[in-house]
């Protein structure tokens, strides 16, 4: 397998206020430099954070919810293994497709890897497009050490099935209009999760959610590109993925017992070739779904990663010269705030 996995979890109690997002930034401005690199699925982030980590001496923690499972390489875009020895990765491979890490898990995981990366004098990057992992490192977020409870869980899930994810968000909206704001009813794993903190406490989530400001200064490098020239690099990701043998990538899964029910077999390209296997859908038909859904993600993404979040420098790494790039990075590891900006090509 590739990779390897470094991580440890911490349960927190909540703190008693919640600063902003600028007040945990404004902490951390004496800290070690973390360097957070972001954006949507496809928009260059693994090989620019690479390139860079090569000239600063830089490693990479992932920040990937779908790469942390072992055997799936092909459909998530796993950093190959030569790129993997050119800068060393972690948090890749951590677990395999039936086993889960939380939010809190990975959390605690990524802090240890920032830790240890930093007490070797090196720099760390938080490279990856999921922005719950990304917010929740650098934001300090303090998680609600609430356990799983698989019995309401499955009551929620069959909830859902019955009446719809709106329904059930709704009735997330009453008991915490806070989060049902922050969450779209169609991420019905966060719905859940939101809903059984509310009626495993009796306190909102929101309410138990807190920040705390991490040992680092964190600065967000933001990758990007013209949506269309996003739409049709998916579309030419997607095609390759193919080539390179996603369809056994899955049917090696399948035949390893990992079904589509599992949470890590939702994620894109998996669930679409899994149904062509099962003879549900062609594999043209496949590919296709893969492609649409794949566009669809890269919006909700950017609700995560806001073109306006001030604490993001935008880049375009087919317009904006690597060595403008480097240079911004640079001028982060000297002792000078982290101005947000963008560079244009």
């Amino acid at each position: 397998m590739n990779g390897a996995g470094r991580l440890r979890p911490r349960r927190s109690a909540p703190t008693t206020s919640a600063p902003t997002a600028a007040d945990v930034e404004a902490a951390a401005s004496d800290r070690p430099l973390l360097i957070a690199v972001v954006g949507p699925t496809a928009a260059g982030k693994t090989e620019l954070a690479i390139a860079i980590a090569t000239e600063l001496g830089g490693e990479i923690i992932s920040a990937d919810s779908r790469q942390i499972y072992r055997g799936m390489d092909v459909g998530t875009a796993k950093a190959t293994p030569a790129q993997q020895a050119a800068v060393p990765h972690y948090l890749l491979d951590v677990v395999n497709p039936d086993q889960v890490i939380t939010l809190a898990e990975y959390q605690r995981l990524a802090f240890a890897c920032i830790a240890d990366v930093q007490a070797r004098g090196r720099v760390p990057f938080l490279v990856g497009g999921t922005g719950q992992y990304v917010q929740a490192v650098t934001e300090g977020w303090v998680i609600p050490a609430v356990a799983p409870d698989a019995n309401l869980r499955a009551g929620l899930e069959a909830e859902a099935r019955t009446s719809g994810s709106q329904a059930l968000h709704d009735r997330l909206g009453a008991l915490d209009p806070l989060a049902a704001a922050r969450i779209n009813h169609r991420n019905l794993r966060r719905v859940i999760r939101a809903l059984e903190v509310c009626l495993t406490t009796g306190h909102p989530i929101s309410e138990l959610q807190a920040r705390r400001s991490p040992p680092f200064r964190p600065c967000w490098l933001g990758v990007t590109r013209p949506r269309a020239e996003l739409y049709a690099r998916i579309d030419a990701r997607v095609d390759r993925m193919m080539a390179e043998g996603l369809v056994e990538e899955v049917r090696c899964l399948m035949d390893a017992g990992y079904g589509l029910h599992l949470p890590a077999m939702s994620g894109l390209g998996y669930r679409q070739i899994g149904e062509y296997l099962g003879g549900d859908i062609s594999l043209d038909e496949a590919v296709r779904r893969i492609k649409k859904q794949t566009r669809r993600f890269v919006q909700q993404q950017y609700n995560w990663f806001r073109l306006d979040d001030p604490r993001v420098h935008w880049v375009d790494p087919g317009r904006a010269p690597f060595t403008l790039i480097l240079a911004l990075v640079r001028e982060w590891l000297a002792p000078a705030d982290c101005a947000p900006g963008a560079i244009a090509g």
